[in-house]
């Protein structure tokens, strides 16, 4: 029997849902619009006139090469730092799942980096990658292999993989190992049973069985990869060398704060806007449909 709390006036309820309200206007939606309404105007070299140009900063956006390899750049980084930290993360949640002594200890280690921020993640990286002091870049170079990150674009994005990837390990392990855990335990004895071990038993009952909790990870960890590694590409390379690493997000940044070209930035702010939008919609809608399920 559903259960519902009615009130007699009007007066609670609205004092209940006034602060979430002004709280979605002033940090969502105040700022969304000002910045929709930046991405049509164009000022002076000094700041001083505002223009209304339209949407000629998104017809100019697109046109822009500089732009378009910054998409691609960002498309290979993000699926990159996916498949890499839910792996990663899927690995260690299959080995906390058995029964082994301190399992305990083990997950609330793995758990720990997700507390740490991203640019003091990226400070622990230029620690062990540096060509100079870095443990692992003096190793390398040691072996004769010439690593630099600082001046090789392809190193550069390898490094700034790592160092998101390795931040978002934990977030992944935390729901990977609650989806393991959620599965019956009947459902694996009877695939025991009938002779499913090992790899083929993973493959044929266990990831299935994770789908739901896969893809809510898939589109989590891209929104993560696109928009939420500034603070590490900005401690780590600072979008270089030359554009090696500038992903949507960094340009973002290049664009309207050292650049100052607030309408070309802004326009570029509404773009990830609605590709955020768009990702959780797809989310809400395949979520849904395995709910029905």
């Amino acid at each position: 029997m559903e259960r519902r709390t009615i009130f007699r006036g009007w007066l609670l309820p609205v004092a209940f849902v006034l602060p979430q309200l002004l709280l979605t206007f002033f940090f969502f939606l105040w700022p969304a619009g000002q910045a929709i309404y930046a991405s049509m105007t164009r000022q002076d070299a000094f700041g001083i006139r505002t223009q209304f140009v339209g949407a000629e900063n998104f017809t100019d956006l697109f046109s822009d090469p500089l732009y378009l390899d910054s998409i691609r750049r960002t498309v290979v980084f993000s699926a990159s730092v996916a498949v890499l930290s839910m792996a990663v993360a899927l690995l260690l949640a299959v080995f906390a799942d058995r029964e082994i002594r301190g399992r305990g200890l083990y997950r609330t280690l793995l758990i720990w980096p997700y507390a740490i921020a991203p640019a003091i993640a990226a400070v622990l990286w230029v620690l062990l990658l540096h060509p100079q002091i870095g443990w692992i870049g003096h190793g390398l170079r040691a072996l004769g292999i010439h690593w630099d990150y600082k001046l090789d674009g392809a190193q550069a994005m390898l490094a700034v993989i790592l160092a998101s990837a390795w931040k978002q390990v934990s977030y992944n392990f935390i729901f990977f190992l609650a989806g393991l855990q959620s599965i019956p335990r009947a459902v694996i004895e009877a695939a025991r049973m009938d002779g499913a071990r090992g790899w083929r038993r993973f493959r044929t009952i266990t990831f299935p069985l994770l789908a739901p909790t896969t893809f809510f990870l898939i589109v989590v960890n891209v929104v993560y990869a696109a928009f939420d590694t500034f603070g590490t590409i900005r401690a780590l390379t600072r979008g270089g060398p030359g554009k090696a690493t500038e992903t949507l997000v960094y340009k973002v940044y290049v664009d309207g704060v050292e650049n100052q070209n607030l309408g070309s930035s802004s326009a570029q702010s509404v773009v990830l806007m609605l590709a955020v939008i768009l990702l959780t919609a797809i989310q809400f809608r395949y979520m849904g449909r395995k709910t029905e399920r």
